[in-house]
């Protein structure tokens, strides 16, 4: 008997062993299937995993939006309509409901067959939003259909706002900033960015003095501009000969148009009470 199979023999235990789970490894190994109920969860993007972030700033005429956030199934599709809920988690928002997003329905579909949909977030510009942002939580919450296995993605984050700032080639074409000035060059010329290359001076000089046009003579810019939607409404509160500019599809956001008792001219008030120039 040769030296090896003495060995084994004399750890017979050990082999044996041995033999079983190697038996056991060789089994063929079981496919993961999906059995268990389907969940939903919000599938946000890599950049969307702190919050969704929201503006009006740069469209002043728009009063409301639709923010989508998307929403999965984890577990097999089905061939009928199935149904989800959501809620807005109001200890942890500063949004309002009713003022600042539409309320949410009682539940939500997902179509047949479906495996991704969307959350449709109605949201509504308010002046406020201009001063601070706003944050809104939203939940999914298990319904009969589907049910929520990962806490950890069961949440969105919305921030809200219509807050401009200044940005870095202001200074260079438009001299002086304010909220409502910027607000005022975005709706008089449609341009969100200029650059600050020296080669594009002649270009941006002409865009920035579009502006200039405009606040030297609102009233023949309102008239001249039809198309834009905006309108000057006279102020009917007070002794000040003054004027709102705004567009009707958004009223809720007003500039005032004031007459300078000094020089006589118009200038629109910013949002520290100084006059636009």
């Amino acid at each position: 008997m040769s030296l090896y199979i003495k060995i084994l023999l004399s750890r017979k235990g050990g082999y044996l062993l041995f033999m079983v789970l190697l038996a056991a490894g060789c089994k063929k190994a079981e496919p993961l299937t999906f059995d268990h109920a389907a969940n939903i969860y919000f599938d946000l993007s890599q950049q969307q995993k702190d919050s969704i972030s929201y503006t009006f700033a740069y469209d002043l005429a728009k009063a409301t939006d639709t923010i989508n956030i998307p929403v999965t199934i984890s577990g097999k599709r089905i061939s009928q309509d199935r149904f989800y809920t959501a809620y807005v988690e109001t200890d942890s928002s500063t949004a309002v409901p009713g003022t600042h997003f539409k309320p949410l329905e009682s539940q939500y579909t997902i179509p047949a067959l479906e495996g991704r949909t969307v959350l449709p977030l109605v949201v509504y510009n308010r002046p406020d939003l201009e001063d601070s942002s706003r944050t809104i939580i939203v939940k999914l919450r298990a319904s009969r259909d589907l049910g929520i296995e990962n806490p950890a993605i069961i949440r969105a984050r919305v921030v809200l706002s219509a807050r401009l700032e200044q940005p870095a080639w202001w200074s260079m074409w438009c001299g002086a900033y304010s909220r409502t000035k910027h607000q005022l060059f975005l709706i008089v010329t449609g341009i969100t960015e200029l650059s600050t290359a020296g080669l594009d001076a002649p270009k941006n000089l002409y865009i920035a003095n579009l502006l200039t046009v405009m606040l030297n003579n609102p009233f023949d810019w309102v008239a001249g501009n039809a198309g834009k939607g905006y309108v000057l409404e006279a102020v009917t509160t007070g002794s000040t000969d003054a004027y709102y500019f705004y567009t009707p599809q958004n009223p809720n956001k007003k500039i005032l148009l004031q007459k300078n008792t000094g020089s006589g001219r118009y200038f629109f008030i910013d949002e520290n009470g100084q006059e636009v120039r």
